[in-house]
């Protein structure tokens, strides 16, 4: 079953950079709904790189503006990186192709309320700071938080970073 995931306005966050990660990451997925059996797992292999990729720059970005290295935003990615990999190596393993394309259509679930809750609240304190994804200078460092948010920043996480049941699901 597809992803059924597009781009639409609704994924942007007014942050150039982090919504051309958003696009690409969008447009592998479905890369990956279309893959035939052969190409299946390569097509996999490529958002698994691109995800970590994506998902480093923006840990980078958390921790240089005052989110805490163990923020539920943080962890999230951990988590959704460590099970795209173990089905990438149990469909490796059992070539059933089915467990990899319903993960694809999850994770486009997935997807979708990531960027909209933890993602919007990161752009939205990045944009507040003056934060260039470029060159990572904060412009406006007044703007960022006295002490480390350990929270996720967005109304999804409670002020100690444990998730709200359901939002790392």
């Amino acid at each position: 079953m597809p992803s059924s995931l597009l781009w639409s306005d609704s994924l942007a966050l007014g942050l150039d950079v982090m919504d051309e990660t958003h696009r690409e990451f969008v447009a592998l997925l479905k890369l990956v709904d279309q893959a035939a059996e052969s190409d299946l797992l390569p097509a996999w292999q490529r958002v698994v790189d691109h995800t970590q990729d994506h998902f480093d720059r923006e840990d980078q970005w958390m921790r240089s503006t005052g989110f805490s290295s163990s923020n539920c935003h943080t962890m999230q990615h951990q988590v959704v990186l460590q099970v795209m990999r173990e089905v990438a190596h149990r469909v490796q393993q059992s070539r059933d192709s089915d467990m990899l394309r319903d993960m694809s259509q999850q994770l486009g679930e997935w997807f979708l309320h990531h960027a909209q809750s933890m993602d919007a609240a990161l752009a939205l304190h990045l944009r507040t700071a003056g934060f260039d994804p470029l060159t990572g200078v904060v412009s406006m460092p007044e703007a960022l938080p006295a002490s480390v948010i350990h929270g996720c920043g967005g109304s999804v996480c409670s002020t100690t970073g444990q998730a709200v049941a359901g939002a790392t699901a």
